[in-house]
């Protein structure tokens, strides 16, 4: 039995799972007559929402999706009684503290390798949950199984309006009339999202390395089972953050964004330029380049004006989130390579470069290192949640990276239209946009064939893209509607 070694190298348990598949039965079946018979029938105490076998089929759905991921990635489960309440929003399916009985069951009789969780004190890295993965003897049950990623589901029903406090602890709340619309609209969005085509074009395997966190390649997976939305409010506070996650678009990068395909045609990303200081000088009246980041050349002495355009955005964004100049400067600093300059840059010369940026921008003096961050965050959640309702609306994609909209190419004029409707709707003028790309509908009808040609020639679709394709339309019973 092979031990976890890494247990860093993990994610949380997914308890939003299901199946119907009769493989998925009879692995449950099997384990629970050999093994949790005994938990069945009039035993003391009160009884489990959810019975003891739901509970073990969750589990194993879970084991076996991080099997199909990576034979070594362990899922994180609390060992803790108080960590599971039936009661709360975010527990769906009502995984109870009995859960932890079932785990337990399963070490014992050689199913799961478990690496326990450490505690060593309030907010200490090295604290973490108890890992579990699959054993080989659970592994050789898995081993050959017909049992297919898309024959598990994720439930309809799962929350995906969340109420965050301090150190990212869930608040269960009492829903209003604006936490039922804004939860259904989502539902709606996500819908939409489920019953179109979005993938990658030039990726044969459905993932991308984004980077390595403890000496490991961290990797996205993309698809289907990789975009569920929810909208996620921070600090207890209703009015700080709501941004929506969860959608793998927005972690994978500009390079392999620009070839994301929605139903097998090109897309175009539109985003607005210096978002969040164009709404803070929206709100104070004031008038912006449509670029607020681009400074006049040698602002950054011994820089090009790309690499400084770089180094003053990172530092007005900084600034804007930050309580106090010396947590800024120490965030600025993390957020770079080792080696490049942004890593080495001193206090003095932050200070010069933050009042040079002043100078330019005075309204700016009382709104640096405020905290303004996670407001401005609310206010471009709810501009984005206008360009979700109305794209929605009609059934079709559009999928937000916070401050940017990628849609298919054939409605790229459209998408500009109503990001400006919505950022005047929020805070009073439509905001300036741009974006790398032009769209079908954007020039002259006589050029548009043109156009399509010259897109299509660019257009990647490699082997993997189109084994997904066409997997993607024999489960969905239908094909893809691709316009290029």
């Amino acid at each position: 039995m092979t031990a976890i070694l890494d247990p860093f190298y993990s994610r949380p348990i997914d308890v939003h799972l299901w199946s119907r598949h009769p493989e998925v039965r009879a692995w449950v079946d099997q384990l629970w007559d050999q093994h949790f018979k005994d938990m069945q029938g009039n035993r003391p105490g009160p009884k489990p929402k959810t019975p003891f076998k739901t509970q073990l089929k969750i589990l194993i759905l879970d084991l076996y999706v991080a099997w199909l991921e990576d034979s070594e990635l362990s899922i994180g489960v609390s060992m803790n009684p108080n960590a599971y309440d039936t009661r709360s929003r975010y527990n769906t399916l009502n995984i109870s503290k009995k859960i932890i009985q079932v785990i337990d069951r399963l070490v014992e009789a050689g199913y799961l390798v478990i690496a326990k969780g450490s505690y060593s004190g309030a907010g200490v890295g090295g604290n973490r949950t108890s890992r579990v993965r699959a054993s080989d003897r659970l592994r050789a049950m898995f081993q050959g199984s017909k049992v297919m990623r898309d024959d598990i589901t994720r439930i309809r029903t799962q929350e995906c309006l969340v109420l965050r406090a301090a150190k990212d602890r869930l608040i269960d709340y009492e829903d209003t009339d604006e936490t039922t619309r804004q939860r259904e609209e989502l539902r709606d969005y996500n819908e939409v999202l489920t019953n179109h085509f979005i993938d990658v074009g030039r990726l044969e395997e459905p993932k991308v390395e984004t980077g390595q966190e403890y000496g490991r390649d961290v990797v996205q997976r993309i698809g289907h089972h990789h975009h569920f939305i929810r909208r996620v409010y921070s600090r207890g506070d209703w009015g700080c953050n709501g941004r929506f996650y969860g959608g793998w678009w927005q972690q994978i990068g500009s390079y392999y964004r620009k070839d994301i395909l929605i139903d097998d045609t090109p897309t175009v990303e539109v985003d607005f330029k210096g978002l969040h200081v164009q709404i803070l000088a929206a709100e104070q009246g004031v008038d912006l380049p449509k670029d607020p980041y681009q400074l006049p050349h040698g602002t950054v002495l011994g820089t090009p004006p790309e690499l400084q355009r770089q180094l003053v955005k990172k530092l007005v964004l900084t600034a804007l989130n930050a309580t106090d100049r010396v947590s800024a400067y120490r965030s600025f600093r993390s957020e770079w390579q080792t080696g490049h300059m942004g890593k080495t840059i001193t206090n003095e010369r932050l200070d010069a470069l933050t009042e040079r940026l002043l100078e330019q921008y005075p309204f700016l003096r009382d709104l640096v290192f405020a905290d303004q961050g996670i407001r401005l965050m609310n206010v471009d959640s709810q501009i984005a949640e206008r360009v979700h309702r109305y794209f929605t609306q009609q059934g079709v994609v559009v999928l937000s990276v916070h401050d940017s909209f990628i849609v298919e190419y054939t409605r790229v004029g459209e998408l500009r239209a109503v990001m400006g409707q919505a950022s005047e709707a929020v805070v009073g003028r439509p905001l300036p946009s741009d974006s790398d790309g032009v769209g079908l509908d954007e020039i002259d009808a006589d050029k548009r064939e043109d156009l399509k040609e010259r897109r299509d020639e660019r257009v990647i679709r490699c082997e993997g893209y189109l084994a997904r394709k066409t997997a993607w339309e024999e489960r969905m019973g239908r094909p893809v509607s691709g316009l290029s």
